[in-house]
């Protein structure tokens, strides 16, 4: 016999009972149950009710609703098919001035990706290793943009809070993908900017658009192979403990936890290619500047010293902007258990929101080339 839970957003439970594969099947819904009278029911595989109240368990021992459902969390013959993503708690009456404020943040985070990669193709002068990986960035920003958008828009707009696990599975997956496939484009504009100043001479020859085209997919295919087990493993999970998550949007460290089953190799496995992706290539973009300073601190001419500290500044915010929320959020979900809530709420919107936001607006002004283009655009 399998039973499963299902909290809609009218606070209504929903309890299925399965007998056997093909076998009967009941369906209660509990409605109103916390301020409802106390009656007592019995399952009943031939019809199915809405019943409201306090609910008695077969030892005849009354219990509030919320300790009968506590009861039925943590029992694992239970398993929730669909969560609930959280807002803003405590911030209801403004989620209308909140969703306004989102649906600016990615109209112009989507315009200003698009329009650095319509610039970048139809310039033919901006047909240039780093222009290259900045149309890189820019496709990966839109991808994570579109895996958030429709959750976040739809609990803030809409009160859609539901989700079911195989969307909130996909969700997490391209979230997680495109994130450390950001991270590695990230460790190759280092690398080019490395190349660009340490042997400028070579840089077309090393940098060639084929070569550039191989590490984009390498990139990519390393980023979903690294991802694809997680979800893949949390599927088979039972989810009774709770269905209620903390953001708008999935995470792999959250739905993880929800799980009545031995997350060990989830945790172990999901820290090591943190560590192996992320970490690795955080530590190289970090070798890169030491060699980049090293080679930079040699030239003699004033002009040309800052010239070169200039073309590694936008690329210096974006590893900010990227690496910055998203280790904050990975620790405070892994070890900071006390942290606050909502710094865990605001640390999430700020690692999907901001770097897509602001790449296009640190490499529009820093880049001469791509601001005159841009202006160019606007002023026809």
């Amino acid at each position: 016999m399998e039973t499963r839970l299902r909290w809609d957003s009218t606070r209504r439970l929903r309890i299925t009972v399965i007998v056997g594969d093909n076998g009967p099947k009941a369906e209660v819904t509990v409605c109103d149950i916390d301020q409802a009278k106390d009656i007592s029911f019995s399952w009943n595989f031939s019809r199915s009710e809405c019943i409201t109240g306090n609910i008695w368990k077969k030892s005849s021992k009354r219990v509030r609703p919320s300790q009968y459902i506590m009861s039925a969390v943590n029992d694992t013959k239970f398993n929730y098919e669909v969560f609930l993503l959280t807002g803003i708690p405590g911030q209801g009456d403004i989620h209308l001035w909140i969703s306004i404020t989102f649906c600016l943040t990615y109209a112009i985070s989507i315009v200003g990706n698009s329009l650095i990669l319509f610039i970048i193709k139809t310039d033919l002068s901006l047909h240039e290793p780093m222009y290259m990986f900045l149309s890189m960035l820019a496709v990966t920003d839109l991808g994570l943009l579109i895996a958030s958008i429709p959750t976040i828009l739809g609990v803030f707009l809409f009160n859609s809070r539901e989700i079911s696990l195989n969307a909130c599975l996909a969700q997490l997956f391209f979230i997680h993908s495109f994130t450390f496939i950001e991270s590695s484009v990230l460790l190759l504009m280092a690398f080019d900017r490395f190349v660009a100043i340490s042997n400028p001479l070579r840089y077309a020859s090393i940098l060639t658009p084929p070569r550039i085209a191989k590490m984009g997919l390498v990139c990519v295919l390393r980023g979903v192979a690294v991802i694809l087990p997680l979800p893949i493993i949390l599927k088979w999970f039972r989810y009774c403990r709770a269905n209620v998550l903390s953001h708008s949007f999935c995470l792999h460290m959250e739905v993880m936890t929800l799980a009545c089953a031995d997350i060990t190799v989830n945790n172990i496995y999901g820290l090591i290619i943190t560590i192996i992706t992320e970490g690795l290539d955080s530590l190289l973009i970090f070798l890169s500047y030491v060699m980049i300073l090293k080679t930079v601190l040699s030239i003699t001419s004033h002009k040309e010293f800052l010239g070169a500290l200039n073309t590694c500044v936008s690329h210096f915010c974006a590893v900010l902007l990227f690496y910055t929320p998203e280790i904050s959020l990975t620790l405070m979900h892994r070890f900071g258990k006390s942290s606050s809530p909502l710094l865990q709420i605001v640390l999430g919107y700020v690692y999907l929101l901001v770097p897509p936001l602001m790449n296009p607006v640190v490499y529009s002004v820093k880049s001469k080339h791509l601001r005159s283009r841009i202006i160019r655009v606007f002023v026809k």
